[in-house]
């Protein structure tokens, strides 16, 4: 069982930056992938980014891609998403997701383990 807490959700203007975490405990975190995934109101959750369990690898949905990172730091069990240049349509929630193996996974049912979400609002 893996445990995924996020944090670091708020309130930004357009342009603006924010950094989220996702703070796992309970197996061995560097033996997930994970995922960071979006929904907004009204709206299907959507794939935003994904890191291997190493941090050498990482995937991006092309609306986030050169504006969001995924890095993590498995010696403290935390995986960041760092938004830049964020735009009033990345509005939603944000949820981290844990999936074991080597692949990196865009879609939801490939992932076994889901953070309760963090909200981020980007004000025009």
């Amino acid at each position: 069982q893996v445990q995924l807490v996020e944090s670091g959700g708020g309130l930004v203007q357009a342009g603006g930056s924010l950094r989220l975490s996702c703070a796992a405990s309970g197996r061995t975190f560097s033996n997930y992938a994970m995922g960071w995934f979006r929904q907004a109101p009204g709206k299907e959750r959507e794939f935003v980014g994904a890191i291997s369990g190493s941090g050498g690898r990482t995937y991006y949905a092309d609306s986030v891609k050169g504006r969001f990172t995924i890095s993590r730091d498995n010696a403290k069990n935390t995986v960041y998403l760092q938004m830049n240049s964020l735009e009033p349509e990345d509005t939603a929630v944000y949820y981290c997701a844990a999936r074991g193996g080597y692949a990196l996974g865009y879609r939801g049912y490939e992932y076994n383990y889901w953070g309760q979400g963090t909200q981020v609002t980007v004000s025009s």
